[in-house]
């Protein structure tokens, strides 16, 4: 007689093949899922090209958009005052992102190219946080609203020309490129993987929040909806170091030190497979330093100018730079324009008052002073 297997066997090979049969099938979900996530991120980031854009056949005079993200007020407006004099009014245009309420009157500057030219919807800014780059975005749609503008330039309240008028905006109308600085980002960690499923690792960038955009990229940061809330959610700086939090400090150190502004609109162009479209480096110039604090923690920052500092010699150095080494990816950018080499700084940062004013009175403006002819950019 046969020996019937103990139903308490037959009850758990029955369950076994249960579980078995339940994980094939949430496998099968997962990859579906999967699946349907992929399909979206290539129906996101089949975004528009230059020759794509409709509207963006103008027929007029082409405009710079002066873009200045300022703190509060514009210190250095006498000398953008000296800078617009002699340029045709309508060859550019003038926005100004401030802290909320405040305005740009007689009594706030004393350039009436300002007047009036602030964004009336402006919000609270943060270094460090995901509003610089919202500001940025502010900004962006308020000179998109006028079909003329057709470069648009970032600046700050510390920012100088290192050229007159003319030569600017030929150099930037010269090229059919945006220049935004951009590099892979291998070694500071600033990269959260929690962003994969949106952002993966070989398309994140790093580079100056300093940018100059052609119009249809403009759009494409200014408009943007699936990057952006990504970066509001997981791209934070890191909080700094607090000697009475001692220990403590150990895990807030071990947090992603994101700085939104160095990487959004690199990573929103790579992912856009946008790179093929500009020129990968930006044309204001900024000087970094590394310094320690207290807490002997090393950090860069940017060197201020001074009237000392802002000596001939030195403006002369940055105007005479034409290339600049990407060490990351052992690249070096050429600054050129139909294969002629060009200064690659039209602007330069930090600049005080003093620093400013010694610019000024070097004749920086002076047409006859620049190093190359910009006519030679087609």
């Amino acid at each position: 007689m046969r020996k019937r297997a103990p139903s308490s066997s037959l009850s758990l090979r029955q369950n076994l093949w249960l579980i078995w049969k339940l994980a094939i099938l949430l496998s099968f979900i997962f990859l579906v899922i999967a699946l349907v996530r992929i399909q979206f991120y290539y129906d996101t980031f089949s975004s528009p090209r230059l020759s794509d854009w409709k509207d963006d056949v103008f027929q007029g005079n082409p405009r710079v958009a002066f873009m200045f993200l300022v703190r509060l007020d514009l210190p250095l407006d006498f000398l953008w005052q000296t800078f617009y004099e002699n340029a045709d009014a309508a060859n550019y245009s003038i926005y100004i992102h401030s802290e909320p309420g405040f305005v740009f009157d007689q009594t706030t500057t004393r350039s009436s190219f300002f007047y009036a030219r602030y964004l009336t919807n402006s919000i609270k800014v943060g270094w460090g946080q995901s509003s610089m780059i919202e500001a940025e975005r502010l900004l962006l749609r308020a000179a998109l609203e006028n079909p003329a503008n057709q470069r648009f330039v970032l600046l700050s309240d510390s920012c100088v020309p290192l050229y007159n008028f003319t030569y600017i905006y030929n150099y930037l109308m010269g090229s059919s490129r945006s220049f935004v600085d951009s590099f892979l980002d291998m070694k500071e960690g600033r990269y959260n993987p929690r962003m994969t499923s949106v952002i993966p690792m070989r398309k994140w960038r790093k580079g100056s929040q300093w940018i100059a955009l052609v119009r249809s990229h403009a759009k494409i940061v200014a408009y943007d909806e699936v990057i952006f809330p990504v970066f509001k959610k997981l791209c934070k700086r890191r909080p700094p170091l607090d000697a009475s939090k001692g220990k403590q400090n150990i895990k807030l150190q071990k947090q992603h030190n994101c700085i939104p502004d160095e990487h959004y609109v690199q990573t929103l162009l790579a992912m856009n497979d946008l790179e093929g479209e500009l020129e990968r480096r930006t044309v204001t110039y900024t000087s970094w330093i590394q310094s320690a604090t207290n807490m002997e923690t090393r950090s860069w920052h940017p060197v201020t100018y001074n009237y000392a500092s802002a000596n001939p010699q030195e403006i002369k150095r940055i105007k005479d730079i034409n290339h600049v080494y990407y060490e990351t990816e052992h690249r070096t950018e050429w600054c050129k324009s139909n294969a002629i080499l060009f200064p690659c700084f039209l602007f330069a940062r930090k600049f005080t008052r003093d620093g400013a004013m010694r610019l000024l009175t070097q004749g920086n403006f002076d047409a006859s002073a620049l190093l190359h002819d910009i006519h030679q950019i087609e």
